[in-house]
C-alpha cells in the first residue's frame, strides 16, 4: 500500500449515514466512530509522515491508538500541551519518531541517558513529559528522541533503536537535485535520514524533486524540533522533508516542481543560531537513501 498521505472527510447528503476517508486521493474507507475501521492505516510505510484532520469525537488517545504511536508523539511533534483537547478540523502530523527507547536503571538521570544516547536533556523532558527536577523510577521507559545506540550497547528489549534501516533503502540515482544554491553539510546523517546543509541565512530553499506538499508548516512553533518546515510526497512513493526555515513560501496541497522554490533557509524550532551549524536546513530523504 502507498502510504497515508492525508485524509480528509468529504461532504455527504444528509441523507447519507456513512462518512467515507480518502487515502491517497483514490482509496475509500468507511469509518464508524473516532477510531475507524480504517485497517489499511498500519500498513503505511513506517517511515513515512501522515497528516491526519481530527474528527468529531477524537482524542489523543484515539487517535495515537489509530496509527499505533504514543500520544506523546502527537504531542511533540504538534505543540500539544498536556490536557488540551483537540479540535475538530485540527491537522495533526503523525510522525514517526527516531531515537532509542530505553529502560531506567540504578543511578541513571537526564543528563546521563543524554550523555550516553547523545539526546538532548530538554528533548527528553519535553517528549515524555517531565519536569526539569524529575526523579526517574528504575523500571520506567523512556524515548530519547534522535538518540543513537552506543556501539558498544546491545540492543536488548530494555534498550533499543527506533530508527528506519537505511542501509536497505533504495537508491534514486538523479531523483533529487540539491535543494540550495551552493552552500556545504555541516552535519552527516542524522535523526532519521537527514544532513544538515548551509548556505546562508534566508538563502532559498528549493524542491529536490517533483511532488505534493502534504504539509507546510511556517508559524514558527517547535513543531517537534523541525521549526518552519515543509513535506513533499513524490511519485516514487518517497516524501523529502525541509526544516528549520525562516519562512515557508509552499502551500499545503501544493503541486511544486523539482528546484522551485518552497522557503528560505533560517534556524527555527531545535537549532544553535549561534552555534557552528548557525541557519542551516535540515533534509531528510524518507524511503530511500539520502544522496546528499
Amino acid at each position: 500500500m502507498a502510504v497515508l498521505e492525508q485524509i480528509y472527510t468529504p461532504a455527504t447528503s444528509s441523507a447519507e449515514t456513512i462518512d467515507l476517508n480518502i487515502i491517497n486521493k483514490n482509496t475509500l474507507v468507511a469509518d464508524s466512530g473516532p477510531i475507524g475501521s480504517m485497517a489499511d492505516v498500519s500498513n503505511a510505510k513506517s517511515d513515512q509522515i501522515s497528516v491526519y484532520v481530527v474528527r468529531s469525537g477524537d482524542t489523543l488517545t484515539t487517535v495515537a491508538k489509530l496509527f499505533d504511536v504514543t500520544e506523546n508523539t502527537i504531542r511533540w511533534a504538534n505543540d500539544i500541551k498536556k490536557g488540551s483537547p483537540l479540535k475538530e478540523g485540527q491537522e495533526l502530523v503523525i510522525l514517526p519518531i527516531s531515537g532509542v527507547q530505553y529502560t531506567v536503571k540504578k543511578g541513571d538521570s537526564i543528563k546521563s541517558i543524554a550523555k550516553k544516547f547523545g539526546g538532548d536533556p530538554d528533548d527528553i523532558i519535553d517528549f515524555n513529559d517531565l519536569s526539569t527536577d524529575s526523579q526517574l523510577a528504575v523500571g520506567d521507559t523512556i524515548i530519547i528522541p534522535d538518540g543513537d545506540m552506543p556501539e558498544s550497547t546491545p540492543i536488548t528489549p530494555k534498550s533499543k533503536k527506533i530508527r528506519p534501516e537505511i542501509n536497505n533503502y533504495p537508491s534514486y540515482a538523479g531523483y533529487y537535485v540539491y535543494p540550495l544554491d551552493g552552500g556545504r553539510k555541516t552535519q552527516g546523517i542524522h535523526g532519521y535520514n537527514g544532513v544538515d546543509l548551509a548556505n546562508a541565512c534566508g538563502a532559498e530553499v528549493y524542491a529536490a524533486a517533483e511532488g505534493q506538499v502534504i504539509l507546510s508548516r511556517g508559524s514558527g512553533s517547535y513543531n517537534g524540533g523541525y521549526g518552519n518546515y515543509v513535506i513533499i510526497s513524490h511519485s516514487n512513493g518517497t516524501q523529502t522533508l525541509y526544516a528549520h526555515m525562516s519562512q515557508t513560501t509552499a502551500v499545503t496541497g501544493q503541486t511544486v516542481s523539482r528546484g522551485q522554490l518552497i522557503g528560505y533557509e533560517g534556524h527555527t524550532g531545535k537549532t544553535r543560531p549561534k552555534g557552528p551549524r548557525g541557519c542551516h536546513l535540515h533534509f531528510e530523504v524518507r524511503g530511500a537513501k539520502n544522496p546528499f
